[in-house]
């Protein structure tokens, strides 16, 4: 296969939550390329399969894994069937998370829960399943997809940007635990990325103007774009980088 970034993926596990569409199906299409043997976790197993066949016929490895992030039980079964399945986990890419514009007075409880189990929650407990593994052989890499919006605030977007700066925070956290012992912790936080899940957004050329205006770079991410940090964070090049977030933002968060 054409290796498009020259990472040294070659035979490593690499686990990609909410690989089933957008960001992370992309990511495992990436990391796939790059040689490695890619476990797609989410919860529709129609579309993980879809996107393991098409890994697979491109000539990758990959087997797809059913998982409900807002479970955690589902979580620890579905950790324990990738190893029994591929192996010790080598890289671990949490890309599975929701955002849902609310304006703040009309958020509920369940809202609330909803967004948290899923961005936060359910992060944390696949960075412990995945971390478990990996502390016992003193090594490994944990990338947790964040948001620019873990940052900078965006309106009507209360939950989601509170859930994402909990995953910075989780992040530094377990990179100070972990990281004496060979687990480095770090986050990607992109700005607007096109997918098919924004493009309706993106191609309404008033929303795309109000997110350009605040872009310095003056466009949108590519999941391309967000594959060159993640990629980067999985390699050995980033040995001596944890606890850190990577903005993949064009520059908005520096205005």
């Amino acid at each position: 296969m054409y290796k498009r970034f020259g990472s040294d993926l070659e035979g490593k596990v690499v686990v990609v939550t909410g690989a089933s569409k957008g960001i992370g199906r992309g990511l495992a299409k990436i990391c796939a390329q790059e040689g490695a043997k890619v476990a797609v976790a989410a919860r529709n197993q129609q579309e993980l399969e879809q996107v393991s066949r098409e890994i697979r016929e491109e000539g990758g490895i990959c087997k797809s894994f059913v998982l409900d992030l807002r479970s955690v039980s589902s979580i620890y079964a579905c950790f324990a069937e990738i190893e029994k399945e591929m192996g010790p986990i080598d890289v671990l890419i949490n890309n599975a998370g929701m955002g849902n514009p609310i304006p703040a007075e009309l958020i509920t409880e369940q809202d609330w829960d909803w967004m948290m189990d899923l961005n936060l929650k359910g992060t944390f407990f696949c960075c412990q399943c995945a971390g478990k593994s990996m502390l016992k052989r003193q090594r490994g890499r944990i990338i947790n997809i964040s948001s620019q919006a873990s940052v900078v605030a965006i309106p009507e977007e209360a939950v989601y940007c509170a859930s994402k700066g909990g995953v910075n925070m989780l992040t530094k956290t377990l990179a100070v635990e972990w990281s004496p012992r060979g687990v480095t912790v770090n986050a990607v936080g992109p700005t607007f990325v096109r997918t098919p899940g924004t493009a309706e957004r993106l191609d309404d050329p008033q929303f795309l103007k109000g997110v350009l205006d605040k872009i310095p770079r003056g466009k949108v991410a590519s999941i391309e774009d967000v594959a060159s940090a993640v990629l980067y964070l999985a390699s050995d090049s980033s040995d001596m980088v944890t606890g850190t977030l990577l903005l993949v933002d064009g520059g908005w968060t520096a205005l």
